[in-house]
């Protein structure tokens, strides 16, 4: 069992800001934790506070402000307090303090706990928590602190499961400190589905579980009879990342979509550069086992026969095949050969050259209805010296990624 906790999460962060107003200097410190009676506390940082405290992520009129969020490790039970050492007055030169509880129940469901004996008595029933839906995949991660491998599990949920929907109610609380444009979901929208990662454990010998992540993904209609799963929102909790839990997660919800024959193709929504650095590993990964990205397929180029066997044995799109294929590529070509390594920079700098091929359209359609200074201004937008730059560094940027996928990969 890790050294940290096994209950009850500890999750401290201070986000400390300053605000200077007249005389009154005022330090303020927003505090999320979850604290385990069990075992050592561990400790881990919200990002993100603005949707919350606005986009400088101030509080005013109090000193020594910590704000409070206990979760239980399993069903997350929540206590919330809000402790300061000191508070201006109903009004400071006019200005009211702000309303810090208000603010934070906007974002924690009711059933909360505000006393800490009520929370303490919820612990005990930790013991009895199970995880939600249909379990679809079990692995274990050595733990080098704990000495020993770790046990995980992957399950798929959907809201009619009874107490998830209460349950999930807390869960999403935590995409508001560690997802920048984060939102809350319908779920009485049953187009939904969930997909949850706990740890399992044993202390004392019960078995126990704790929560380490989650994703969900919105199921749209594809005319004809078809589906097209979206993954909107994905987490893993700090103590838990780097573990190799987000790439878990994702290999299992992209073969669970697999054996359905109404699926078109897996996306995402917006996803961030840590997603696609994910899903590029992941896919690459997956792909590595079809026979068209076998070595002497890569080095006859990319062909439809790639783009059909990614779609329907693994539900990739086209534009997602094609990365992979750059990838792999990469993978297979001898860099130091520098006819090699010429063929391959020419072959991703043939995509990449797409939007500049559509600028030159864009140009020859200008030609003909902008006046004679309009049409110099956008062409000096279209420098072809500058577009070789902008080309140049895409492509090395591009080659970075690719690079660090297939580090990842060696280690798998």
């Amino acid at each position: 069992m890790r050294s940290l906790n096994k209950l009850i999460f500890d999750l401290s962060q201070i986000c400390n800001t300053h605000l200077q107003s007249k005389s009154l200097y005022i330090n303020t410190y927003i505090i999320l934790y979850i604290k385990s009676v069990f075992c050592l506390i561990t400790t881990f940082h919200p990002e993100y506070s603005h949707q919350l405290f606005g986009d400088d992520e101030v509080v005013f009129g109090y000193k020594g402000l910590q704000i409070q969020l206990y979760y239980s490790a399993g069903n997350l039970s929540t206590l919330f307090k809000v402790k300061y050492t000191a508070r201006v007055t109903d009004t400071f030169d006019c200005v009211e303090p702000d309303d810090v509880e208000g603010k934070v129940r906007e974002i924690i469901p009711a059933g909360f706990c505000c006393n800490t004996d009520d929370f303490i008595s919820l612990l005990e029933k930790e013991a009895n928590f199970r995880p939600f839906g249909s379990l679809l995949h079990t692995y274990k991660v050595h733990n080098v602190e704990a000495g020993e491998d770790l046990t995980y599990q992957i399950h798929k949920v959907d809201v009619s499961c009874p107490g998830f929907r209460e349950y999930h109610e807390r869960l999403q609380t935590f995409l508001m400190w560690f997802i920048e444009t984060a939102s809350f979901i319908d779920v009485d929208d049953d187009h939904w589905d969930f997909f949850l990662v706990f740890e399992k454990y044993n202390k004392d010998g019960e078995t126990l579980y704790a929560t380490v992540g989650y994703m969900t993904v919105y199921n749209y209609y594809v005319y004809p009879d078809k589906t097209r799963p979206r993954v909107s929102q994905m987490l893993i909790l700090p103590p838990f990342q780097g573990e190799g839990h987000g790439a878990q997660l994702l290999e299992t919800v992209h073969r669970y979509y697999c054996t359905s024959a109404k699926v078109q193709d897996i996306t995402a929504e917006d996803p961030s550069e840590n997603y696609v650095k994910l899903r590029d590993f992941v896919l690459v990964k997956l792909c590595l086992t079809l026979p068209s990205f076998s070595s002497e397929k890569l080095s006859q180029g990319f062909s439809e026969e790639m783009v059909s066997e990614a779609r329907e044995k693994l539900k990739i799109n086209k534009k997602h095949a094609r990365r992979v294929y750059e990838i792999l590529r990469l993978r297979n070509t001898d860099m130091s050969d520098e006819e090699k390594a010429r063929e391959f920079r020419l072959e991703v700098k043939k995509r990449l050259y797409g939007p500049y091929r559509k600028n030159q359209r864009e140009l020859t359609k200008m030609q003909k209805c902008l006046r004679p200074e309009e049409l110099a201004s956008h062409i000096s937008q279209m420098d072809t010296s500058l577009q070789h730059e902008e080309l140049e560094k895409s492509y090395q940027d591009v080659l970075a990624d690719y690079r660090r996928v297939l580090e990842r990969l060696a280690q798998a």
